[in-house]
């Protein structure tokens, strides 16, 4: 008898006995009768070969042995078990796939994120909660923005974004905030957070690239914090400009007389944004910038113009003075815009303290970087209320995967001594 490769039987045909022969009858066992070897021996009269003989008057066919049940079981148990696997297999390259690229039920992107605000629209609002007059922290203010998801780290927090009305601008942009893992926890639950407004450098539009994780910002500030280096900075990351940087048209993240007016929606409505939907410091001392490429020298210039509002900037490769082409026909407000100047003012009124963290690659694109930088610690840094510090790279280059990893030993550091947080 012979099996079929997926273990089905396949019997022989019915074959007449050679003449003086008899077929013998089927025994009353699976096994074979006793006797000569099964198959070619005598047994029940005359006739050879089990299952070919005749007898008993007549001519019959039992057919061969039905084979043991026990072997197909285990071959459908087999095929069962490969289909499972295969079944399985298969779901977890599709789960895998529509992860990638974000397809429901497998990620999370675009649900509502809330950190711990009353939703947008549910009736909470997010008002300002009851909270001892001597408090330095602030309670959410509210009202709760629409926050959706745009991307949940492997620690189990999440990138939001948010779309901005700007009441004081009167621009509208989106805003990616970040809240690390030390935000929810009950320990934590009645203090206010520090936060860190980080800019791009280049367009800054229609994307904050800070706010992907490639660049590796949101974990890093966790890591730097676990080693008591940082402080556990929220992160607001707003768009820079009002659009693409089309032929070097950039506006300064300033407000440029005819244009969007980018700096109040820096210094104004981003701040505003974070104190509505977060447990922040009133004080200045929970506010700081950073910024790379122009991105620096925005948040520099903003520090410099707003000592009252802001404390601190981590500013690397920043331009050091505004160079925009719409500045042109601006000149009053260009100098009301410029470090230099502003740093010069802050050093006559004597104060209040800020603190610059620079740093620059020694492998600048633009070789005026570091010496424009060194020029300006020279002539305004460690004097009276600006308080700077310098950390060049070496073989850094002009991008944020060169200022990211170098933060943390020097620059990150130097603002985190001088700030609040978590504070109650």
């Amino acid at each position: 008898m012979s099996y079929a490769p997926d273990g089905q039987q396949q019997y022989q045909p019915y074959r007449p006995a050679p003449e003086g022969q008899y077929r013998q009858p089927r025994p009353p066992h699976d096994g074979p009768p006793p006797g000569p070897p099964y198959g070619q021996g005598q047994g029940y009269g005359q006739g050879q070969g089990y299952g070919q003989g005749q007898g008993y008057g007549h001519e019959y066919d039992y057919g061969p042995p039905q084979p043991p049940e026990e072997p197909r079981r285990r071959s459908r148990g087999k095929r069962w078990l490969i289909a499972g696997v295969a079944v399985l297999g298969l779901a977890g390259i599709a789960a895998g796939v529509m992860y990638h690229f974000e397809i429901p039920p497998f990620t999370d992107k675009g649900s509502a994120v809330s950190f711990g605000q009353p939703a947008a629209g549910g009736g909470g609002g997010g008002g300002a909660a009851k909270q001892a007059p001597n408090s330095k922290m602030l309670m959410p203010t509210g009202p709760a923005a629409d926050f959706k998801n745009a991307q949940t780290l492997p620690d189990g927090t999440h990138i939001a974004v948010t779309t901005l009305d700007g009441k004081k601008s009167g621009f509208k942009g989106k805003v990616w905030v970040w809240a690390p893992k030390e935000y929810n926890d009950p320990k934590f639950a009645k203090s206010g957070f520090p936060v860190l407004i980080a800019l791009p450098g280049g367009a800054g539009y229609p994307n904050n690239y800070w706010m992907g994780t490639d660049l590796g910002l949101q974990s890093s500030i966790s890591k730097w914090y676990a080693e008591g280096k940082s402080k556990p900075f929220i992160l607001a990351m707003p768009v820079l400009n009002p659009g693409p940087d089309d032929k070097g048209v950039y506006w300064d993240g300033s407000d440029i007389p005819g244009q969007p007016k980018m700096g109040t929606w820096l210094t104004d409505d981003v701040p505003d944004l974070m104190k509505a939907n977060f447990r922040t410091i009133k004080s200045r001392d929970g506010w700081a910038f950073m910024g790379s490429s122009t991105g620096g020298f925005a948040g520099m210039k903003a520090v410099l113009k707003y000592p009252d509002r802001f404390k601190a900037v981590v500013a690397s490769g920043p331009d050091i003075v505004p160079d925009s082409s719409l500045w042109k026909g601006h000149d009053k407000e260009k100098a009301e815009n410029n470090p230099e100047l502003l740093a010069k003012d802050l050093i006559d009124k004597k104060g209040p303290d800020v603190y610059i963290a620079f740093q620059v690659g020694d492998s600048e694109s633009n070789k005026r970087t570091l010496p424009d930088v060194q020029k300006f610690i020279a002539t305004y840094g460690n004097k009276g209320p600006v308080h700077t510090s310098l950390k060049v790279i070496p073989g850094g280059k002009h991008n944020a995967k060169t200022y990211v990893p170098n933060m943390g030993e020097g620059p990150i550091q130097f603002i985190s001594k001088v700030m609040e947080g978590p504070v109650e």
